[in-house]
């Protein structure tokens, strides 16, 4: 192969990575910046907590001062705010090189289904550059371990992690339960997955 040819090669491969990109179809490049952000009175304590269990898996994370949870997220009826509605202000500041994570003690929801109010523990789309987390049905006795897997979920489905089928797996489906004490961590696939993300997982 020329020279000429390789060079026409590599430029259809950057320009067909380009147009993957743009049209939401590639999955995010990895070792991306977390940026936590706390939404209302969430206790600083605790996000101070989180930011220092996340560095151990990314050293690329900020810590943002908190801001107000965004009215028009707000649902009256059941005084919740809809996650979807978090993330895609969130996302907002978001981009391919960073992920926000919101965390929130006020309960959230999204509609599944027919259901249209559905509360959840947090959520982040597949892939994604926003996810929301809330410690509102948490298990308090054991809230910031709990707090660190959702997230860690959450942000698996932002790198392209889909859910998992391994009942002690991280990425397992909540399917409405909180089963968070029974995973142990990320399987091997999952596990295998994110470090080609950049994520420093033993």
């Amino acid at each position: 192969m020329s020279h000429r040819e390789r060079f026409l090669v590599l430029l259809f491969i950057g320009i067909a990575v380009v147009l993957c990109y743009a049209c939401g179809d590639a999955l995010p490049p990895g070792n991306r910046v977390f940026a936590i952000q706390p939404l209302g009175e969430f206790s600083p304590i605790q996000a101070e907590k989180l930011f220092d269990q996340l560095k151990h898996i990314n050293t690329k994370i900020q810590l943002k001062k908190s801001i107000p949870l965004p009215a028009s997220t707000y649902y009256p009826g059941r005084n919740r705010y809809r996650a979807d509605g978090i993330i895609n202000y969130l996302g907002r500041n978001g981009s391919t090189d960073t992920v926000y994570v919101g965390i929130t003690s006020k309960d959230i929801s999204v509609t599944k289904g027919n259901i249209p109010d559905w509360g959840v523990m947090g959520l982040g789309f597949q892939p994604g550059n926003a996810c929301a987390v809330s410690t509102f049905r948490l298990n308090k006795d054991n809230l910031s371990a709990q707090l660190y897997k959702i997230i860690l979920h959450e942000l698996g489905h932002t790198q392209g992690l889909p859910h998992c089928k391994n009942k002690t797996c991280l990425m397992r489906d909540a399917e409405g339960g909180n089963h968070l004490e029974e995973e142990t961590g990320f399987c091997e696939t999952c596990k295998s997955f994110l470090k080609s993300k950049g994520w420093n997982l033993e």
